[in-house]
């Protein structure tokens, strides 16, 4: 997917393209991730649905639940909800950032390789 070390930068036009594709990417792990918070609260908490999607986007964004868990699945849920959403939120960091570390680097590589010839 990414160009290789002899290969030459990307034009802007294309890594924007690229960069724009890792954005819908990881925009698209965050909503897949808050669907799963909003139907786990809405079913196992018996919350209405702005209220799940209140809880989940504040578990998914690291501030916490607003409606403290009352049933047994609800506090199992959040709970694995909550170390979900640590993992979701360095993989869509990860996906996000990644074409841009890749292009930093590969111009250092670049620089590299003109300086051996």
């Amino acid at each position: 997917m990414f160009e290789y070390r002899h290969q030459p930068l990307l034009s802007r036009t294309e890594f924007l393209r690229r960069a724009a594709l890792y954005a819908a990417l990881a925009i698209g792990i965050v909503l897949l991730s808050l669907s799963i918070g909003i139907l786990g609260y809405r079913y196992l908490e018996g919350l209405d649905w702005i209220d799940a999607l209140l809880n989940a986007a504040m578990i998914l964004s690291g501030m916490g639940p607003i409606n403290n868990p009352q049933t047994v699945a609800g506090k199992l849920f959040a709970s694995a909800y909550a170390l979900f959403s640590g993992m979701v939120f360095l993989i869509s960091a990860g996906v996000l950032f990644a074409p841009l570390i890749h292009r930093l680097l590969h111009r250092f590589h670049l620089g590299e390789v003109a300086d051996e010839d």
